[in-house]
This record gives C-alpha cells, structure tokens and sequence, in this order.
C-alpha cells in the first residue's frame, strides 16, 4: 500500500513541496519524503490524515533502513548510537494509521523507516510541551473534529549545522498544517528550535538541561524562505496571511491556547 501522499486529499489540491535541492522521492502508505541524499535527511515529508477514522493502536515497529535507497545516504543506526539523540519520526506514528486496522497497522509500521527520522535531543522530542505537544494538539484538532488535514514536516537543513558523526544536526524543524476552512484552503506554520539542546563540541554530543527551547507560530512565506522549497498554494492559504498578522512576526507558542486558528 505504498501509495504516498495524496495532493488532492483536501477539497483544494495541495502538492508536495518543492525543496529547492534535488530529492528522492520515497512512497510510504498514505505519506511521502523527500530524502535529500547529500544530507541524508528528509528536506520535506507530507502525510494526510483522516481525523473520522483515526486509530490509536499499541505501538509497533523497528527502525530500518529503507531497501530502495543505498545506506550511505540514510542516517542510520550509528548516528543515534550511545547519546542524547533521538530518532524523531517527522510523520507521527498516528498520522497515517487511519481507516481500515489492518491498512492503518501498516501505515504506523512504515514511518519506522530511517528517512522519515531526524536526530532530535532527547529532551526536545520527548516533552509534551515541545515536538509532540504540537503534533498532538494537530491529531486532536482532527480528531475532534472529523476533519481531514495534510501535514507537511521537515528539519531545516541549514549550512552552518553543526557536524556530528559524517553529518549535521539540524538545529530547527518546521511544520505546515493544511485543512479546508469555511473559507477553502487554511493553513498554519510552526518552526520549533532545538538550538539550545545541542551541543557537538569536540565530536561529542551534549545536551544542557531541559527548557532552553522555543516554537514558534511563523507565518508559511517566511518558512518557505527559510528552507528554500516551494510550499506553493499553502503560502496564500495561511491563516497569518493578513498584513496585522505578518506584522507580528514569530509568535511564541507557550501553550496551544497561543496557536492562532
């Protein structure tokens, strides 16, 4: 069942991005990534999820390699070996595992695959307040209100990174939600910063104590700037698309209560 991310999920048409990098693309059940070989991360990954027919199934999986793309251009095993990194799943485990439980366990089983992984600190993806805390306000979002959403997710992949282990930890990590309002397309951005957390000095890696971390609501045109990719139809959907809105800048998200709707 891997047929990948469905542009036309929504009543609007939404396409994947656009990185502005040359990428593999890599079909999963119901998701995409985009796998930007030279940095061995996923420049964008997009997922729809069906809020109607969610599943909360016990978790299942092992993180593997993915067959179709050679090793060395995956971040695997030994990059998450022995310290403070977590392999964080950039499509949820829950998004896609909607409908049928049969298809919805295959679904969850895929997202275990390297590519759609990112190094996170293990205090920045494990805190309610930070990575999953917005993931789940996203997933209750849809499951409150049987709405269909698109989620497009990815790390920004920034020149000064620092290194570690052959590649680079991205620092920041960027998410657009797309659904249809009553007025058609809407959509919201979110930048979370890790920056903090990280520390390679010396080769190793270290993470400072937990609460030095910020999210942020950003308006789409200004991630789209950030990351270089073509978020197409989502930039004029976005829901801080006003002029009063964008001249707030980033907003900082202390709760989901902060998120404009």
């Amino acid at each position: 069942m891997d047929d990948g991310y469905d542009s036309a999920f929504l009543t609007a048409p939404v396409p994947l991005p656009r990185p502005a990098v040359e990428t593999t693309r890599l079909d999963y059940p119901r998701f995409s990534v985009l796998l930007d070989p030279g940095r061995r991360l996923a420049a964008a990954t997009a997922v729809n999820i069906d809020g109607a027919t969610l599943r909360d199934l016990p978790r299942s999986g092992e993180w593997k390699l993915d067959p179709r793309v050679d090793d060395e251009l995956q971040s695997g095993p030994a990059v998450y070996a022995r310290n403070d990194l977590d392999r964080g799943h950039l499509v949820r485990r829950r998004d896609p595992g909607w409908g049928d439980a049969a298809d919805a366990r295959e679904a969850m089983a895929a997202t275990f695959f390297y590519p759609n992984a990112a190094p996170q600190a293990a205090g920045f993806n494990q805190s309610k307040e930070l990575w999953l805390g917005l993931e789940d306000h996203v997933l209750t979002y849809a499951e409150a209100t049987d709405q269909r959403l698109s989620v497009f997710t990815a790390p920004v992949l920034a020149d000064d990174d620092p290194p570690y282990r052959g590649i680079r930890i991205p620092l920041r990590f960027w998410k657009v939600a797309a659904w249809t309002g009553p007025e058609g397309l809407s959509a919201a951005g979110f930048v979370l910063d890790q920056s903090e957390l990280v520390d390679t000095r010396d080769g190793l890696l270290a993470a400072p104590p937990l609460g030095a971390f910020r999210t942020f609501q950003v308006p789409v045109s200004e991630i789209a700037q950030l990351t270089g990719a073509d978020l197409g139809p989502l930039v004029e959907a976005d829901v801080l698309g006003t002029p009063a809105a964008r001249a707030d800048g980033w907003r900082m998200l202390r709760s989901p209560g902060d998120i404009v709707p």
